[in-house]
C-alpha cells in the first residue's frame, strides 16, 4: 500500500510533466557546462548562490504549504552549520555527526511548532524573529562552546561520503553538490504536495477548521512541516560550513533570515522553484550591484519593490501571467 501511495505521488508530480523533464534537462546541461567552462570565481558565486537557493527554499516551502511567514529562518541554518563544527571539534564520526545535527534540528524545531503553530499572520513571524534572535544571542554569548563572536574554524576530516574532503571545498565540487542536493530537495517537496499528506497540509492552510472537524490532528501537521521547512535550512546550515570553514553568529542574524524572505518573496510560491529563481536573481544582483555602487542597497531595495508591486505573485506569478497569455493567443489563433 505505501509502495502503491509513493508511485502514485511520483506519477501525480509535475516533475514527469513534459515541461517539468524538461526544465530539468535544461538545468542538468547548465550544470555540467557551467562546471566545464566558468572560471574559478564564477563558480564560487555559483556555489554560494546555490546553498542560499537551499535556505530560500525552506522559508517558501513553508510559505507555500502552511502560509506562514518566517523571520527566524537563520536560526536551523546557523544551529545546521555549527552543529556540524561541534560534530568536526569532538570527533565524532563525520556522516553520523551530520545525520545527527539534521534530525536534531528536526527535532527541536518539531516542538517549537507545536507552540508557535497556534499562531498566525503576523504574530507567527515575530514570535519566529524573537526566537531566531535568542538563538543568535545564545550563540554569541556561549564562547566556551562557540567561541563567540570570534567564530569557529570548520576542521574537515579527510574524506567525507566517500569523498575527498577537498571536494566540499573547492566551488566546482561544492557546486555540483549543492545543485544535487538542491535539485533533490525540489523533487521531494513535489512528491510531498502530490502525496496524500501533502495534500492534506494544502488543505490545513485554506480552512484549518474544517480539518479539524473531519477529525485529522492539524496540530501536530503543521509542527511537521515547520520542522521540516526548518530541517531543509539545516542542510544549507551544513553546506555553508562544509564550503566555507568559519561559521560566526552573524550567520544567525535576523537580517539573514528578512534576506532568505526576500528571496522567496521575489520568486513567489506559485511554484516549488520560485524561491530558489528568486535567490539566485536576488544573489547575483546583489553583487553586481555592489560592484557599481556603495548605495547598491537602496538600488537593490527600489528594484524589488519595483517587481513586487508590478507581479505581486513574484516571478513564478510573471511565468505564471506569460503562461496564460501565450495559450491565449493560440487558442484564439487556433479558433480562426
Amino acid at each position: 500500500m505505501a509502495n502503491q501511495t509513493l508511485a502514485h505521488s511520483f506519477r501525480e508530480s509535475p516533475i514527469l510533466r513534459p515541461s517539468g523533464l524538461i526544465v530539468l534537462a535544461i538545468l542538468t546541461a547548465t550544470v555540467v557546462i557551467l562546471t566545464a567552462t566558468g572560471s574559478r570565481i564564477t563558480l564560487s558565486l555559483l556555489a554560494q548562490a546555490t546553498i542560499i537557493s537551499i535556505m530560500a527554499l525552506s522559508v517558501g516551502f513553508l510559505a507555500r504549504t502552511a502560509d506562514l511567514i518566517s523571520f527566524g529562518h537563520a536560526a536551523p541554518f546557523g544551529l545546521g552549520a555549527y552543529g556540524t563544527a561541534l560534530v568536526f571539534q569532538h570527533g565524532i564520526p563525520a556522516e553520523v555527526g551530520i545525520w545527527l545535527v539534521l534530525v536534531a534540528v528536526f527535532a527541536l524545531f518539531f516542538v517549537i511548532g507545536l507552540v508557535v503553530g497556534k499562531l498566525n499572520g503576523i504574530a507567527f513571524s515575530m514570535l519566529t524573529l524573537a526566537l531566531g534572535q535568542f538563538f543568535f544571542v545564545a550563540v554569541s554569548k556561549l564562547r566556551a562552546i562557540t567561541a563567540g563572536a570570534d567564530g569557529m574554524t570548520v576542521s574537515l576530516p579527510r574524506s567525507l561520503f566517500g569523498l575527498p574532503s577537498r571536494t566540499f571545498q573547492t566551488p566546482d565540487g561544492m557546486f555540483i553538490i549543492a545543485a544535487v542536493i538542491l535539485a533533490a530537495l525540489v523533487i521531494l517537496i513535489y512528491l510531498f504536495e502530490a502525496s496524500r499528506t501533502g495534500r492534506l497540509a494544502i488543505g490545513v492552510r485554506e480552512n484549518e477548521e474544517r480539518v479539524l472537524f473531519l477529525g485529522y490532528r492539524t496540530k501536530i501537521l503543521k509542527a511537521a512541516v515547520f520542522a521540516t521547512s526548518a530541517t531543509i535550512a539545516g542542510v544549507s546550515g551544513v553546506l555553508f560550513a562544509l564550503y566555507q570553514g568559519f561559521v560566526s553568529p552573524e550567520i544567525m542574524h535576523w537580517s539573514f533570515s528578512g534576506n532568505a524572505l526576500i528571496m522567496a518573496i521575489l520568486g513567489g510560491s506559485l511554484a516549488v522553484w520560485g524561491p530558489v529563481a528568486g535567490a539566485l536573481v536576488f544573489f547575483f544582483l546583489r553583487e553586481w550591484l555592489s560592484d557599481l555602487t556603495e548605495h547598491w542597497l537602496a538600488v537593490l531595495g527600489v528594484i524589488l519593490i519595483t517587481v513586487t508591486v508590478a507581479w505581486p505573485g513574484g516571478m513564478t506569478g510573471l511565468a505564471k501571467a506569460m503562461r496564460t497569455r501565450i495559450s491565449g493567443r493560440e487558442r484564439n489563433g487556433g479558433g480562426k
